[in-house]
Order: C-alpha cells, then structure tokens, then sequence
C-alpha cells in the first residue's frame, strides 16, 4: 500500500511524514512518500493532504502543481481513494472559502470557510494550542478516542459544515469549531494530527487502516 502526502508547497511536510511513516511501519501499512509527482498520486492507495497558509493561496498553489489537482480529484472522485485532509487541507474540501476572498473549495463536503468569531472576547484569534475533541458521530477513525481526547490546533478560520451528518467531531472555543468532517472516502481534521502526541498517532494509524 502507498500513501501519497501531497507536496504542493504549502504545507509543513515534514513533521506529517515522520508521524505518518512511524504509524504505517507500526501497522504494516506499506509505504508513506512525500510527492509533487501527480503521477504518484494517481496510482497512491491513500493520499494526505496538508495545507498552511490562507486558502486562496493554497488552492490557487495546489492547482497551479503540475496536475496535482486533476490527479487528486480523479483519485478521490473517480476512483474513491481514502482521503485525508489536514487542517487547511481539510478546509479546501468546502464548498467556499471567505478568507481575503471568495474562493471555490472542492466541494467535497457542503459548508463555507469563515472566521472564527468566539463569543468570549478574551478567547484570542488564531486558535492555537490544545482542546479537547467533542465526538458527533461514531468514525473508523476514532476507534480506541473518546469524547475529552485533545488535539493541537493552530487556526483563524473555520468550517461551517452544511450537513450536520458530515461534522464528525467539534471543539468549544467561545462556541463550536469543526474538528473532524468526513463523508464516504474523505476525512478532513482542522487539528493537526502530527503535533497532537498520542490522540494524533491513533487518529494517524486509524486513518491507514480505515477501508472505506
């Protein structure tokens, strides 16, 4: 089995490709590659997709990578391969982002990307630290994770998901905040499962043994 990290310049790659290599040796999950080749992505069993900066930035990067873009969507779309997006990466599965400007995601999962607005003024913006995981809807993902686990986001906007059924997992900052969405084949976290100590390595280990 290959999984496939999307290199699209913007991302921090190498922090995810440690943790997610140390996971795949531990399960025998094959083999974990860092790629900016679409052809890679295309024959890959599970691609990953990081993502750090602004959301126009990164989709405008992603699309510009030399057929990453086909390559990814085919892989998902067409040929249902697991997906996993990670924190901006999770937020160009939306339908729209708002950040700076109006931008169409992948419109894998319905929902707009906003800023966060926490009710509390003295909760700061960007999001940054640990909080704990609100689990909405049993997951493959979260086999041996429970209702209090936490994760480490670093974070100014959020998804607003359209279908209820598609929020997976949430957290409370002055209000709830998506953490996990997902549907059929694709998995989105807003946290970053590399950075998030043990929660984040299950999460990691779940994600190479889920089967769709």
């Amino acid at each position: 089995m290959l999984t496939a990290i999307i290199d699209y310049e913007s991302g921090n790659l190498h922090s995810a490709h440690k943790a997610f290599e140390r996971m795949a040796r531990e399960n025998d999950a094959g083999e974990v590659t860092v790629t900016s080749d679409a052809e890679v992505v295309a024959r890959a069993d599970r691609l990953v997709l990081p993502g750090d900066g602004a959301f126009p930035a990164c989709m405008a990067a992603l699309k510009g990578a030399g057929g990453l873009y086909d390559a990814m969507v085919e892989a998902v779309e067409e040929k249902g391969r697991p997906f996993l997006g990670i924190c901006v990466g999770m937020q160009l599965m939306a339908s729209m982002g708002r950040e700076y400007k109006d931008t169409p995601g992948l419109g894998w999962i319905g929902g707009e990307v906003t800023q966060i607005n926490p009710a509390d003024p003295k909760l700061k913006v960007p999001h940054m630290g640990w909080n704990d995981l609100v689990i909405d809807h049993d997951h493959a993902v979260f086999n041996g994770l429970h209702t209090g686990d936490h994760t480490y986001f670093v974070h100014s906007y959020h998804m607003a998901v359209a279908d209820p059924a598609e929020r997976l997992a949430h957290v409370d900052y002055g209000g709830e905040v998506t953490a996990v969405i997902g549907r059929d084949t694709m998995l989105g976290m807003q946290f970053h499962p590399e950075k998030s100590q043990t929660t984040g390595l299950r999460l990691i280990s779940n994600f190479l043994n889920w089967t769709p």
